[in-house]
């Protein structure tokens, strides 16, 4: 019997070992692509660096500059209102269709398929494509000339529709991807709920609002966590279509973090970027994850 204990944990000995032989290349990867990065940045944005010469320590003179900076300003002010509208939006239409695709319709493989093609579309040519469909002479344009607008919006050459435009393409990018992980929730749900709340005579919206939206509870919040942390590090559509334009009217926080670095080659000021850009989804993911206990149903 002792022998035969002996024997299973040396087994499990072995087996553990095997184990953190397959984890040692992940461990390798984040210590190389994630954590020496972030470090090195932190460190970093206590320094003159311009890629060149060595690092100059200036202490805590790049936040300070930071904070003076309109820039900085303008792109948290963009951040925050594409942010707020494309979590909104992007979560509402999301639900909304994966209520409806939950539904047993004819062909409703081909409608996901549809609606999800464009999360696998790479962001510039989703980007490129709908820079010209925006512009002034584009299709969106001529089709509300059509309807007897004389003067439609300039799209992504006013700097009052700049960032609307782009959070409009975000939103019909993204939206597919949120669509299935709310269809994934609402297939989780127990259709004994339905029928009870049937028996009680609830009609569809009580049903959804009593039975569908707390049990989706958990996916909401994660779908919600997922669409902040994304509204931040939003580049490429900016990048593309507008390239911080019209007069830096569309500047968001990483682009900002782009055109210090890789442009005016001020990489110490870039980081300090980065890192108050880390504070600031810090402070709001902890916000989520301290207002979950009231919301979410476990």
């Amino acid at each position: 019997m002792r022998a035969k204990k002996k024997q299973m944990t040396a087994l499990q000995r072995r087996e553990e070992r095997t184990g953190y032989l397959f984890l040692i290349p992940s461990f390798i990867g984040f210590f190389i692509f994630m954590l020496v990065p972030v470090v090195w940045g932190l460190l970093l944005a206590f320094t003159e660096y311009n890629g060149f010469s060595a690092p100059k320590f200036i202490g805590i003179d790049n936040f300070v500059k930071l904070f003076q900076d309109p820039y900085f300003y303008t792109s948290l002010k963009n951040n925050i209102f594409y942010m707020v509208v494309s979590v909104l939006f992007t979560l509402l239409f999301g639900l909304l269709l994966a209520v409806f695709l939950n539904q047993p319709l004819k062909g409703r493989g081909i409608f996901k398929t549809v609606l999800f093609f464009p999360q696998l579309t790479s962001s510039i040519a989703f980007g490129m494509i709908f820079a010209i469909l925006f512009t002034s002479t584009g299709p969106i344009n001529g089709f509300l000339r059509s309807l007897g607008m004389m003067d439609p919006p300039k799209w992504l050459t006013d700097k009052d529709w700049v960032m609307l435009t782009i959070t409009i393409t975000a939103i019909l990018k993204n939206i597919g991807y949120y669509m299935i992980l709310f269809l994934a929730g609402l297939q989780n749900v127990p259709n004994d709920l339905y029928e009870a709340a049937g028996l009680d005579g609830a009609n569809g919206w009580q049903k959804f609002r009593y039975v569908t939206w707390p049990m989706l509870s958990p996916t909401t919040f994660l779908c919600t966590i997922l669409c902040v942390i994304n509204s931040f590090k939003v580049f490429d559509l900016v990048s593309q279509m507008t390239d911080g334009g019209p007069a830096n009217s569309s500047n968001v926080l990483v682009y900002r973090i782009y055109v210090e670095a890789f442009q005016f080659s001020k990489f110490g000021y870039a980081s300090a970027y980065a890192v108050v850009l880390f504070a600031i989804v810090l402070v709001i993911t902890l916000i989520q994850f301290r207002g979950q206990k009231k919301w979410v149903n476990y």
